[in-house]
């Protein structure tokens, strides 16, 4: 099938009317819709996701703002207490928001894109969308044209920010045929820095999408860390999208804790465009059951001595699949960059199916790149170690396996976001 380009056209702009958008938004919708039936949709390496629902069929898509249920509101408020720097969102409504005047008088934004479009549109206008493409692929296009909830983060030129600035944002699935396709815009102005905790969970159990992206843009000298707990439903076929541009001597660091229970398609990117800038990139996963969940974990050096790390750890349980594809690019001209990686598995179910697949794609001489790969069993050596001294089986492989994902356990940047990870790996493994 393709889409009806003149009845959604007309769909989206009476939509888009009813919100009271700005015409700049709109026109940046349309000219993503008339690029869908052009579009394929994007293909990953070793993983097919032939068959999932990761988006409406073409004769049901529909720009829609539907009102929140009062169990998504209430979720979404119950994740904030005691949080100075908070927004939390229930589907595309933004419910509660908590940021000090000292915030505010240092001129740091932090709202929905319908507060941003007031507020801030000559950064919204100029930045959606700009750091993945509307055209990259059929996904990308429909996100653009039908997002239908989103936050902006801008931190001016020179401002730290001293505590993690907080997004929830719960998806509302007490309701069928409701997509949550969801943006977050995150911009560095330069020399800022601070971080950013992203907090993703369902209420409902209907089946639904989630079409899921974040745009980060590191301008000089400045510096994001950002991290990130996705815990989606597993009637929820997820596709998230999170990527950064950095400037000259920018550094992003990312910490995602990928704990869906649903089929995800993910694609984590850093694009080094200028001189010196670094992103370290760690990532863990999960899986269970049957799950199916294949990640893109990339970082492209461009710039001059550019440095470009990825680590990732992951746990495959039951007769689940979890594909690792790590992409270290050094493009030619890029002298005296760096590309290290780790892809690392941890097979627990006899018919779990993993694979780690280092890839780096080098086209300079004067570079250092490297990358280490394994999928097996937990180690035996630490078993025994730890089962010789009297460590009951069970509790001794959850010290190997939490061991074993502590390169990105240790980064997370509050002891209550460790804390959920950890409930939430107790109970994949099965000790409630």
């Amino acid at each position: 099938m393709t889409v009806d380009i003149d009845k959604l056209t007309a769909q989206i702009q009476a939509a888009a009317k009813d919100v009271g958008e700005s015409t700049e938004f709109t026109q940046k919708r349309l000219a993503a819709l008339q690029e869908m039936n052009q579009l394929a949709m994007p293909r990953m390496q070793e993983f097919s996701y032939k068959g999932w629902p990761i988006m409406p069929e073409d004769d049901k898509l529909q720009l829609a703002f539907p009102s929140a249920s009062e169990e998504a509101i209430q979720a979404a408020k119950q994740d904030q207490p005691e949080k100075p720097y908070f927004m939390g969102f229930a589907g595309n409504q933004l419910v509660v928001k908590d940021h000090d005047d000292q915030l505010k008088e240092k001129g740091v934004f932090c709202g929905s894109f319908a507060e941003a479009e007031k507020t801030q549109p000559k950064i919204l206008d100029k930045y959606f969308m700009s750091v993945i493409k509307a055209d990259e692929d059929r996904l990308t296009a429909y996100h653009a044209a039908f997002v239908n909830g989103g936050a902006l983060i801008y931190v001016p030129r020179g401002v730290t920010v001293d505590k993690p600035i907080e997004v929830s944002l719960v998806q509302d699935s007490t309701v069928d045929n409701q997509p949550m396709v969801s943006h977050l815009l995150i911009v560095a102005a330069p020399g800022s820095k601070f971080s950013v905790m992203q907090h993703l969970m369902t209420v409902g159990d209907k089946a639904n999408s989630a079409n899921l992206m974040v745009e980060v843009v590191a301008q000089e000298d400045s510096e994001v860390h950002f991290s990130a707990l996705d815990e989606l439903s597993a009637k929820t076929t997820t596709y998230h999208s999170r990527r950064a541009h950095l400037d000259a001597h920018a550094n992003v660091e990312w910490a995602v804790g990928l704990m869906n229970d649903g089929n995800t398609l993910g694609d984590l990117d850093s694009e080094l465009l200028g001189e010196g800038s670094k992103a370290d990139s760690k990532l863990i996963a999960v899986t269970e059951d049957n799950q199916h969940v294949g990640i893109n974990n990339r970082v492209t050096n461009r710039g001059l001595h550019t440095t470009g790390l990825i680590n990732q750890r992951g746990v495959v349980l039951d007769s689940s699949q979890l594909i690792f594809n790590g992409i270290g690019q050094i493009v030619h001209g890029a002298h005296g960059s760096n590309a290290e990686q780790q892809n690392r598995l941890l097979m627990m179910g006899k018919d779990a199916r993993g694979d780690a697949n280092p890839i780096l794609l080098i086209d300079e001489n004067d570079v250092d790149a490297g990358h280490a790969a394994s999928v097996g069993q937990v180690d035996e050596n630490q078993m025994y170690y730890l089962l010789s001294r009297g460590v009951p089986e069970p509790i001794a492989q959850r010290m190997v396996i939490r061991g074993f994902l502590s390169a990105v356990l240790t980064v997370m940047p509050t002891e209550e976001l460790k804390d959920k990870m950890l409930d939430i790996l107790e109970r994949k493994l099965g000790h409630d």
